[in-house]
């Protein structure tokens, strides 16, 4: 759903002046052309880089406007439930997304030409931590439309797609083959980043707008997928990537080499609580590996452990720990390898760094090469080489090979699906393959989303979703999809905003009023205002940022684990935001390509042409007007608009 990062990193950068500007000219000569005096002010609504940059589509700049107090609601709703219905308009988990998003939006916030980005994963967090407090539910469900469909998998994707579905009354229930729902948010994060009563609420939320669920049921081996094409309207496969990858390796295979899913769904289901004695090894760089580190270095190591004990039996299923005997749990070393330098690992930046503070030792720019055995067949060592990028595959550097001893080898370089009891689907790769608008190629009434599609962010999967709901919804109704808008988001829509204030411009009938497109008094038409979010996305050099004063972010307190501390410290390790830094950090944000309504070209107007709306009629977006009676085409109010949502097309 986000524009490609090629497209957001190119096109981003700011410059006010070119070399030799710095010398002012005849103003009269540089404000009043005669080729293009003739042109006026018109109000474009572009969207946002942050938006563009978020898989899922959120309207950030929406709710941040609405959290700093610019949108008002209506009526007795709280600006807090108002932001939360906001945000949630495209995403159902604010409280989680807050906390673990990698936050690719905030890359993107053209804040960062000025100072730094808009800390918008902080507030998030606080409009999903609130809503939980205050118990704030969903809209009731669309009209029943008597159809029902069959979504394979309760995490991120196949629960933000029967949210979606049960929005425009689809009734739906979600199969899961595991004991409970939250897919990898659950089962493939640590509960200290994903708490489990933030995790539980917001799915709660979901379910209680009438979602049916059925756990530990497999398709494909509990239930067959002819049955589902014979009971079900159409099926959203969700189902995930639960399985990992070996190192592909001489030994990579050993008794005590495991993936690191393996390893994060035994933690998880509280079965692996301590780690034998010696050197855990993650062979990685992702976020995963990050996880199995942390963890790794959380949990310790028991001296004296019983065959049953070891942790791979652990994690393959065989056993599970007792409480009792983990007690005695002194530190485990860690190790973290990645095939890239460690400031290019793919991994949160913040969550490197947390590692590196918690006693994990990463090492870059290493492969490995070969596990050594032991005669019970178990990896005593893993065998490295620095490494360099050729052609996008590692080469080992020559004489450059060393060795590290290991306890455990976790494997975190890639998952894939389960595939067993569904071969049918399988690409070859164990991923479905997504046709147009995430439906399957070649099965009718079969649609995908997903890591299953292809392994990336929550959000991504949970943008994924919504494209599938629409596309499931358009199958259903026998319509034809159209081609989706080059800038594939949630965007803010004026004529919802003018419905929801009583607004609605009056109905226009050209049989008996004729043609008055050239009007620009009547109020059938929304006036001076053009709507280009769907095509573009908004560049700094757009934006006024002489305007912007530097204002350092609002950062949550972070609470760091020493290493010495380590062992069954599983606390949160940043707190939320209070109200008032929320709303302080939301006001850092440039609203960009929306009015925000400074003032600026009101007051700075040579003829007074550019006016307040009346405030009866004024809304978001609506905060002013131009009478091209007065007006002169001095283009003023477009340059020292801060938002850049001031274009002097009118005339053209």
């Amino acid at each position: 759903m986000a524009t490609s990062s090629d497209d957001m990193n190119s096109k981003l950068t700011f410059r006010k002046y070119d070399d030799g500007d710095q010398e002012w000219g005849d103003m009269t000569n540089m404000i009043f052309k005669e080729d293009t005096s003739h042109k006026c002010p018109t109000y474009v609504h572009r969207t946002p880089p942050c938006q563009g940059s978020c898989p899922s589509g959120e309207d950030i700049r929406g709710w941040l406007d609405i959290v700093r107090g610019i949108e008002k609601p209506q009526g007795d709703v709280t600006w807090q439930e108002y932001a939360f219905r906001r945000s949630t308009n495209a995403n159902p988990f604010p409280s989680i997304m807050g906390r673990v998003c990698p936050a690719p939006c905030e890359d993107g916030c053209n804040r960062n030409e000025v100072e730094d980005h808009v800390g918008i994963n902080s507030v998030e967090q606080y409009i999903g931590d609130t809503a939980l407090n205050e118990g704030f539910k969903f809209d009731e469900p669309g009209e029943d439309t008597g159809k029902k469909i069959a979504i394979i998998g309760g995490g991120p994707a196949g629960l933000a797609a029967a949210y979606q579905l049960r929005r425009i009354g689809h009734r739906c229930i979600i199969f899961d083959d595991h004991e409970e729902l939250g897919g990898f948010m659950r089962y493939g994060i640590p509960g200290y980043r994903t708490p489990r009563d933030v995790l539980d609420g917001e799915i709660k939320r979901i379910i209680d707008l009438g979602v049916d669920v059925r756990t530990n049921v497999r398709i494909g081996d509990d239930i067959k997928i002819e049955d589902l094409e014979r009971d079900y309207d159409a099926i959203l496969w969700a189902v995930g990537t639960h399985a990992g990858k070996l190192i592909p390796i001489p030994g990579g295979d050993a008794k005590n080499c495991i993936s690191g899913i393996d390893f994060l769904r035994a933690f998880n289901e509280n079965r692996l609580q301590a780690l034998g004695d010696g050197k855990v090894i993650c062979v990685g760089g992702g976020d995963t590996s990050i996880d199995v580190a942390s963890v790794a270095r959380r949990l310790g190591a028991i001296t004296q452990i019983h065959e049953k004990d070891r942790p791979e039996n652990i994690v393959l299923g065989h056993t599970a720990h007792d409480v009792a005997s983990t007690v005695a749990r002194q530190g485990v070393p860690v190790l973290l390898t990645s095939l890239f330098p460690i400031e290019n690992m793919t991994a949160a930046e913040h969550e490197v760094k947390d590692a590196l503070h918690e006693g994990v030792d990463i090492k870059g720019n290493i492969m490995p090469l070969e596990a050594i055995l032991d005669d019970e067949g178990r990896a005593v060592r893993v065998r490295f080489a620095k490494c360099e990028m050729v052609d996008g595959a590692p080469k080992a550097i020559e004489g450059s090979e060393f060795e590290e001893e290991c306890a455990l080898l976790v494997s975190a370089i890639g998952q894939k699906g389960n595939m067993t009891g569904i071969e049918d689907l399988d690409n070859g790769y164990g991923f479905i393959d997504a046709g147009k608008n995430y439906q399957v190629p070649g099965k009718p009434g079969h649609f995908v989303a997903g890591d299953i599609v292809r392994p990336h962010l929550l959000t991504t999967a949970i943008g994924q979703a919504a494209i599938a709901v629409e596309s499931i919804d358009y199958y259903l109704n026998n319509r034809e999809l159209s081609k989706r808008p080059k800038v594939d988001v949630h965007h803010y829509d004026l004529l919802n905003k003018l419905r929801e204030v009583d607004q609605t411009p009056e109905d226009y009938r050209v049989t008996e009023q004729g043609d008055l497109r050239g009007t620009d008094y009547n109020k059938f038409a929304v006036h001076n205002y053009e709507d280009r979010s769907a095509h573009e996305i908004i560049p700094s050099t757009k934006l006024f940022l002489g305007h912007f004063e530097f204002e350092e972010r609002n950062k949550r307190a972070e609470i760091p684990v020493d290493p010495e501390n380590i062992i069954g410290s599983y606390r949160e390790r940043m707190e939320c935001l209070p109200e008032e830094k929320a709303q302080a950090e939301a006001e850092r944000c440039m609203s960009c390509g929306m009015c925000f309504e400074c003032d600026n070209c009101v007051i700075y107007c040579p003829q007074e042409a550019v006016k307040r709306t009346p405030k009866k009629d004024t809304t978001m977006g609506r905060y002013v007007f131009t009478d091209y009676d007065l007006c002169i085409g001095c283009h003023i109010c477009a340059d020292v608009c801060p938002t850049g949502y001031i274009d002097m097309g009118m005339g053209e």
